[in-house]
């Protein structure tokens, strides 16, 4: 391989005091939720907020002086975009980053923060990385891969050796998979020292690069996905051979388990995870069997999710719940309905927080009206109970939300 244990070990060796040595917890809640042992590496609690701060450090601090001097320049979504800004800013080296269209503002305010030139190319991280080669040739940088790179694999291998030595009675370690780095770096170094331990890949359904390359599918990516991370159409070179003969295998998640993911682990942790960076708790939720009775690491890679992503998966997190829903209420266009129905509503515990009555856009009968309201509510039994009282007042009631689907 083209990685060893012993690189991995100097790895770690170069990244005392350089990076954070991030916590390993055991969850009780997840694992009841899982229904396995849960244990979480918390990679969103480095500097940049996220693993690739190991990888990049390792590549940057072994360049030559001349090498140094020339500048460099990486392709990300931005997770190893901000961890090379960062350390080439550390390290006195100039830094350009070419990031996807599309990247959210969140991770593009934070590499120029770190005093890198951010430029734009294509709409994923294999376009992006068709311009930053051509840009590399032309202005005479360093190309630093975000995976393919046998120092930056040895540095992201660092967490499983931090992992087994926090906790040494893992079974199971799942680690998202973009072009392959963390996944790789960490199964040499786990199956190093744990032979028996199992390796478990997750992509996006949208992006299953690895899992097509593995299975000898014909390649076929693309949509919008919130784990933009790991959003790779082509598995690395250097990668696919060591996750072909060390990862037992490779899971997709559609982009529903991502937002649970996401929506737990800050419920739950207190911790904002990306979307990439909730992957393998999202592949433990939606595969639970697999799972069951084993004591399962998770690494949470990075926690550089938008703001606004984030408020919409937390609002769209409740309304799954039952917890905010909007109900259509078709009623009688006559004075004092709607004061019987907020009545019943109040009375039932819940909160009404919008209210709209139509009248003209209806195909009910001139002399009916539906009445939308949007209510916070405990959870579906709640507002199963609600509906029941306003049907038995004789109100026809439906929910017209994400939440219907979840009455059954």
């Amino acid at each position: 391989m083209a990685v060893t244990i012993d690189d991995i070990r100097a790895a770690a060796r170069l990244l005392q005091g350089q990076v954070v040595r991030t916590p390993t917890e055991h969850s009780r809640t997840l694992s009841e939720i899982c229904g396995c042992q849960i244990v979480l590496k918390f990679e969103n609690q480095q500097f940049t907020a996220s693993f690739k701060d190991r990888g990049a450090y390792v590549k940057l601090a072994s360049l030559g002086e001349a090498e140094r001097k020339s500048g460099v320049i990486a392709m990300s979504a931005g997770n190893h975009a901000q961890a090379v800004a960062y350390h080439a800013q550390r390290l006195g080296i100039a830094s350009t980053i070419v990031m996807p269209n599309g990247t959210p503002q969140v991770k593009v305010e934070n590499t120029q923060r770190f005093g890198a030139r951010v430029l734009f190319g294509g709409e994923t991280i294999d376009e992006a990385a068709v311009f930053a080669r051509e840009l590399a040739q032309d202005e005479h940088l360093i190309f630093v891969h975000p995976y393919d790179d046998e120092k930056v694999m040895a540095g992201q291998g660092t967490v499983a050796l931090e992992m087994l030595a926090d906790d040494p009675a893992l079974d199971v370690i799942v680690i998202p998979i973009g072009g392959g780095g963390l996944i790789s770096g960490n199964a040499i170094a786990a199956k190093a020292i744990k032979p028996s331990i199992k390796i478990v890949g997750v992509e996006a359904a949208l992006y299953p690069s690895m899992y097509q390359a593995l299975n000898a599918l014909p390649p076929k990516a693309g949509g919008r996905t919130i784990a933009e991370g790991i959003a790779v159409k082509t598995p690395g070179k250097l990668t696919f051979p060591v996750v072909r003969e060390l990862v037992s295998d490779v899971l997709l998640v559609d982009e529903a388990d991502f937002e649970r993911g996401v929506q737990l682990l800050l419920n739950i942790e207190k911790s904002v995870a990306e979307g990439a960076g909730a992957g393998a708790l999202a592949a433990v939720l939606a595969n639970p069997q697999r799972f069951r009775g084993k004591r399962v690491g998770c690494i949470v890679t990075g926690g550089n999710i938008d703001p606004r992503i984030l408020a919409s998966i937390i609002m769209r997190g409740l309304v799954r719940e039952g917890r905010l829903v909007r109900m259509r209420i078709e009623i009688p266009d006559q004075p004092g309905v709607l004061a019987q129905i907020t009545r019943i509503i109040g009375e039932s515990g819940a909160n009404i927080m919008e209210v709209y009555h139509q009248r003209t856009f209806s195909a009910l009968p001139v002399k009916s009206a539906d009445l939308d309201i949007v209510m916070e509510t405990r959870d579906m039994t709640h507002v199963r109970d609600l509906m029941n009282k306003l049907t038995s007042a004789g109100f026809k009631a439906a929910l017209s939300s994400a939440a219907a689907g979840d009455m059954g």
